[in-house]
């Protein structure tokens, strides 16, 4: 599985492991480091180093990094990179403040040794719990899609393996992996997910309910990355700038199909430093397309403002000039509204 994911990568000359101790992560490290002893993949050179992230969370966490590096060392990776960070809290939760925090760490530790790839030692068991995750929240095809082998840097190989065979590598390579307590912990949702609600779905639907979801996840990534290809193409035909903002011509956008519309919505406020909407927040600015009751402003997260002018606003605001007609309005411009995304956030320095 390695040897596939580096080769698909394009045989990156230097990877990078993210460890954490644990039996997934210490098994993806154990079997890179059979490539660093052989200093080779296919025969293209490679050289492997890992890093540690330390989230300073729980008592002890320092302690636990620096064993997992001196494991990893004894392993044969070099360099191996210990970095500590700082989770802020965030509106999203715990677990996504470590998690950008964690990934932060690891950019800049690939950097720092010009890493070609960074290795994410994700299972399959993760990526059902993901997908059935995105389904109690109500996510979309992008979220239902799970994660992805490959994302820029990231290379996730293990994705189609589970989470027994890890333990059982760890017991072949003779490696004693950290447990993390918050796997166990049942005020974390994926926690639950992982000890409550997958074995009662194995339970009562029978073995194969974990692949089954992972087999989910992988079709929807091809729905999803085709969606995302048209709805890009789109926006990109569409957007129209002044300044920081950007507004989508009404009668343009009324004649995408729905599924394109929600994106190409969700994109522009995106491109003017919004966060991805929530549906209903998207179904709000979405609504504003239809001329009945606001003309908005609808907030979306990340501090975007979405709001409709109406063709008697832009006739109004429209410069007089040789080029226009009496009324200012540009000859052959299209005899509609526009739907406008504004940033309130001060630009940083």
């Amino acid at each position: 599985m390695l040897q596939d994911a580096l080769a698909r990568a394009g045989y990156p000359e230097r990877v990078l492991v993210a460890c954490s101790g644990g039996p997934d992560s210490l098994a993806l490290a154990a079997v890179a480091a059979y490539f660093a002893r052989r200093g080779h993949v296919d025969g293209h050179a490679v050289a492997v180093g890992a890093v540690v992230v330390d989230h300073q969370l729980q008592p002890g966490s320092a302690d636990v990094a620096a064993r997992t590096a001196e494991t990893l060392k004894e392993l044969g990776l070099n360099p191996v990179l210990v970095r500590a960070v700082d989770v802020a809290a965030s509106g999203f939760g715990p677990e996504a403040a470590a998690r950008d925090a964690r990934h932060a760490a690891l950019e800049a530790a690939a950097a720092e040794w010009e890493a070609d790839a960074v290795l994410l030692g994700h299972t399959l068991d993760d990526q059902a719990e993901q997908v059935l995750l995105g389904l109690a929240r109500g996510s979309g095809t992008r979220s239902l899609a799970g994660m992805r082998p490959a994302r820029g840097k990231l290379l996730r190989p293990f994705l189609g393996l589970r989470r027994a065979d890890t333990l059982e590598i760890c017991r072949a390579e003779e490696l004693d992996p950290w447990h993390d307590p918050t796997n166990d912990d049942p005020s974390f949702a994926r926690s639950r997910t992982r000890v409550e609600v997958m074995p009662l779905l194995e339970e009562k639907l029978g073995p194969g309910v974990a692949e089954s979801l992972a087999r989910t996840a992988a079709i929807l990534q091809l729905d999803a990355d085709y969606l995302q290809e048209v709805a890009d193409s789109a926006f990109a035909t569409l957007a129209e700038r002044s300044g920081r903002d950007i507004s989508l011509p009404e009668e343009a956008l009324n004649g995408l199909p729905p599924a394109i519309r929600f994106r190409v919505i969700a994109k522009a406020a995106a491109d003017v430093g919004g966060q991805q909407p929530s549906y209903q927040r998207l179904l709000a600015a979405e609504a504003l397309l239809r001329r009945k009751g606001s003309a908005g402003p609808v907030e979306l997260p990340g501090g975007v403002s979405v709001y409709r002018l109406s063709l008697a606003q832009l006739l109004e605001e429209a410069p007089s000039g040789p080029a226009t007609g009496g009324a200012g309005v540009p000859r052959g411009g299209a005899r509609c509204g526009k739907l406008v995304f504004r940033p309130h956030k001060p630009i940083r320095s």
